[in-house]
Order: C-alpha cells, then sequence, then structure tokens
C-alpha cells in the first residue's frame, strides 16, 4: 500500500502522544472530492482554504487546495486524469504520493454524499489540535510571568475564542426558521410583466425591465443611506412573488435579519420588535401575521468574512436544492480573498467573481457596497459612479450600478422638511439600458422603502399598536 509523506508535529506535543487526526477520514473526504464537484461543495462549507491545515498530512493539504482550485474554474472537469494533471503542473505529483496513492484515495470511500461527514471529522479533529496549540502558548506565557495575571488572562480568552470561532462558518437557512427564533423571543420578554425579475419598485422595474439573468446589480450608498434596507425590501418582495432568492449576511446575524423583514413586511416600529418588550396581544397579532413566512422561498445566511469562493458553493448548492433565482451580498467590501497582495486587488478579485457567479448560474446577483467619503465633501451630497470604494474593478464588472441617496440624512436643523421621507435612487450606469433617478418613499422607523406615494403618509407614527 502507498503511504502518504508523514507530517511533522507541529505544536507542543509530547514524544509519547499523537496528535488528534483520523487519515481514513482524511483520505475518504479527498477521494470524494476527487470523484465529484458535490462534493467539494459540501466540504468547503465546512473546510475553507483557510483551514487547510486541517487536514494533518502536508500532502493531503496540498491536494485539498489544489481540488478547491480546480473546482473554482467551472469549465473544468474534476476526475483522477485532471487532478493527476495539475498536480504535475505545480510540481507535486510525487509530494502527494503519486499515482497509486491518488488511485487509493479515489477508491477509499463509499459515497461521495458522505463528504459532509468525513469533513466534519477532519474538522473536528484540526480543532483539537488548533486547541492544543493555544494551550501551549498560554501554558508558556503563564509561565513566563512577564505580565501580569490579568493581561495573561485576557489573551487566553481571546486566543480561546479564535479556535471556537474557527468553528463557525455560519448556516444558511429559511426564513421561516429564524422567524420561529424571534417569536420564542417576543414571547419570553415576476408579476410577468418584465423580461427580468421584478423588484416591487415600479419606477425601478421599468427602466431596468426587472434584474436581468446574468447580470451583476451593484446598489451602493454612504453608510446608514439604507442599502441593507433596499436590499431586504428587494428580496423580500421577490420571495413574496414565488422566486426562492438567498440573502447573505456578513454583518447581521439571522435573527437580526429576520427582524428587519418581519418589520418590513408588517409595518411594526422595529426598534419595539429590538427590545422585544411586546404586549400580549402585540405578540399574538405578530404571530399570526409570521404565519405568512411558513413556505416563503428566502433563505439568509449570516456567514462572516466570507470568500468568493465560499459564496459561489453555498449559491450553487441552493441553485441546484431550491432553484434560486436571485443572489443578495450584504456587504461586497465585507467579503475577502486569500492571498491579494493588496485590497484593490481583492475587491477586483470578489467583484470578477461575483460577475462569474451570476453568470454561471444565470441568475442576477445583487451585491451591497460602501462608497467612499466624497460624496460628503460636494455641497448636495449627492453620489457619483466614480465613489465607489476601493476599485474601479466594481464599476466595470458591473452590470447595473444603483447609487442611494437620502437628503433628509444631512438636514440636521430639520430646514427641508420635504424631503423627509423620500429617497433618490439614482441609476448611474445601466449596461443594456437608459440611466436616470427615481424617487421612493422611506420609513426610518421600518428601515423600510416603498413604491412613492402621493397623499397622505403611509405608514403610522404610532408605536402604540401593529399597523397591520
Amino acid at each position: 500500500m502507498t503511504v502518504a509523506p508523514t507530517a511533522s508535529h507541529a505544536g507542543r506535543t509530547s514524544p509519547q502522544r499523537i496528535p488528534p487526526q483520523d487519515a481514513d477520514a482524511e483520505m475518504a473526504l479527498l477521494g470524494s472530492m476527487m470523484m465529484d464537484r458535490d462534493a467539494i461543495a459540501e466540504a468547503v462549507d465546512i473546510i475553507g482554504r483557510e483551514q487547510a491545515r486541517w487536514l494533518y498530512l502536508p500532502a493531503h493539504q496540498k491536494l485539498f487546495e489544489v481540488l478547491l482550485d480546480i473546482y473554482d474554474d467551472p469549465s473544468k472537469a474534476i476526475d483522477l486524469i485532471v487532478v493527476s494533471d495539475e498536480l504535475r503542473r505545480r510540481d507535486l505529483f510525487e509530494a502527494v504520493g503519486g499515482q497509486d496513492y491518488l488511485i487509493q484515495l479515489a477508491e477509499s470511500f463509499a459515497d461521495w454524499s458522505n463528504a459532509e461527514y468525513y469533513a466534519r471529522i477532519v474538522r473536528d479533529k484540526g480543532l483539537l489540535r488548533d486547541l492544543i496549540r493555544c494551550a501551549g502558548r498560554i501554558t508558556d506565557q503563564a509561565y513566563a510571568g512577564v505580565e501580569e495575571a490579568r493581561d495573561v488572562l485576557d489573551q487566553a480568552e481571546q486566543q480561546i475564542f479564535n479556535v471556537t470561532e474557527k468553528q463557525y462558518r455560519g448556516r444558511t437557512v429559511e426564513i421561516r426558521d429564524a422567524v420561529v427564533q424571534l417569536v420564542k423571543l417576543w414571547e419570553q420578554g415576476n408579476d410577468g410583466t418584465h423580461s427580468g425579475l421584478a423588484t416591487g419598485f415600479v419606477a425601478l422595474d421599468e427602466l431596468t425591465s426587472g434584474f436581468q439573468r446574468g447580470d451583476l446589480i451593484v446598489l451602493a450608498a454612504r453608510p446608514s443611506m439604507g442599502k441593507t434596507a433596499l436590499g431586504l425590501s428587494m428580496a423580500l418582495n421577490m420571495a413574496l412573488d414565488g422566486n426562492p432568492v438567498v440573502f447573505f449576511s456578513m454583518e447581521m446575524s439571522n435573527q437580526q435579519v429576520a427582524q428587519r423583514l418581519v418589520s418590513v413586511h408588517t409595518k411594526f416600529d422595529l426598534q419595539k420588535l429590538r427590545r422585544a418588550h411586546l404586549s400580549d396581544q402585540e405578540v399574538e397579532q405578530l404571530k399570526e401575521v409570521c404565519k405568512e413566512f411558513d413556505g416563503l422561498p428566502l433563505f439568509v445566511d449570516e456567514t462572516p468574512g466570507m470568500t468568493a469562493m465560499e459564496l459561489r458553493s453555498k449559491a450553487r448548492r441552493l441553485k441546484s436544492q431550491h432553484d434560486i433565482r436571485a443572489v443578495f451580498v450584504d456587504y461586497l467590501q465585507l467579503m475577502h480573498s486569500p492571498r491579494a497582495e493588496n485590497r484593490q486587488v481583492e475587491i477586483a478579485t470578489i467583484s470578477r467573481h461575483l460577475k462569474g457567479l451570476a453568470r454561471e448560474l444565470d441568475i442576477p446577483v445583487i451585491a451591497m457596497a460602501q462608497l467612499n467619503r466624497m460624496p460628503e465633501g460636494r455641497q448636495d451630497k449627492r453620489p457619483l459612479l466614480s465613489d465607489l470604494r476601493e476599485s474601479g474593478a466594481i464599476e466595470q464588472d458591473a452590470d447595473v450600478v444603483l447609487l442611494i441617496h437620502r437628503e433628509e440624512y444631512y438636514d440636521f436643523k430639520n430646514e427641508k422638511p420635504e424631503t423627509h421621507g423620500k429617497a433618490e435612487l439614482n441609476i448611474a450606469k445601466q449596461r443594456n439600458g437608459p440611466v436616470g433617478t427615481i424617487e421612493l418613499q422611506f420609513n426610518k422607523k421600518l428601515t423600510r422603502f416603498d413604491n412613492l406615494h402621493v397623499g397622505p403618509e403611509p405608514f403610522s407614527s404610532s408605536n402604540d399598536s401593529v399597523p397591520f
């Protein structure tokens, strides 16, 4: 039997003790990944590129990274021949054990659908080794006695926290599951008229004919202008029309997203939902309305600091399992790309991946993005296309760029009451359509955008009852 090169025993381990590992699980995982792309999609949700070290053997780590690189190129098939050729090209073929060992790996698993199970075993062993290394560093600091005890305790707490955080890669849930958690908290204290996917905002849909398949749509604004609110409103409108969509939130938890969506849908004050100081009558009313989320095809993923490859993997699986029609990303600058030489290159890589995802899945990808500070220096504060933060590649890759501006945000002295409750949405770029500015209604209490209504303010300002 061919054996892969052995691992060096990194970390503070006794000569009598072998660090936690499971070579059989590693072999089965790699074997399943070599034979099926879906197995890689299962694995990468649990073990990201940055955690390749969770595989104990260096040869396995190298092969894992090569498989992820092949997977990241949708034009490449994945099989024993392709993997062997790629390893030879990188001069890694012998380092991973040669042809005999690759064949052994390919024969080491029973079913590729068990890849998730194998990956969890590998992750758990890797986390235990991380914990051993962490404990060794803490022991060294305590023995050294150079720092005060409280400083050592603080550093120990942070190091343990860093290890435990690595096991948390977020999860994708149906919105009804997040709403169920909210209800427990309260109890305790295409319409077909457009060629694209309708957003629910009439003027925007008229100018864009809905969001088109394969397009990258960038929704950009300065902080607190409402880009997340507008993105959630669009996602909810699409889901209510029966279109499965996923909202990747790298800034808020699933429960926080659910709070926002419940507030938008029920027109109930968001601050009251956050505080959960609700009367029994309000809880019962909300429970009744929240039944409308049951079966709603809206998925929420709260994975923080996601890489472009991880997002693509999750989106592919959701497309396969639920036929999602749109992907929302909140927000682009919170993603990262490993090994990028600088931030500008990193953002350009992420932007390119999002555009590639839209083309690959043939659905619109809507990415929220942060603008730089330039609008603050202008007299009218209105953003321009050139204000996209950190990379001109975003402007280049995007098929549509939408810029949000709310003049009331800057009306500190209440000198322009006519601007209150209104927002401008500037279609600053549309590759295949007109540009222009439309007006929307914005309600701060609900963080909700609506079509602009003519006449009296349509939202209740009272917090005393649920305005259903």
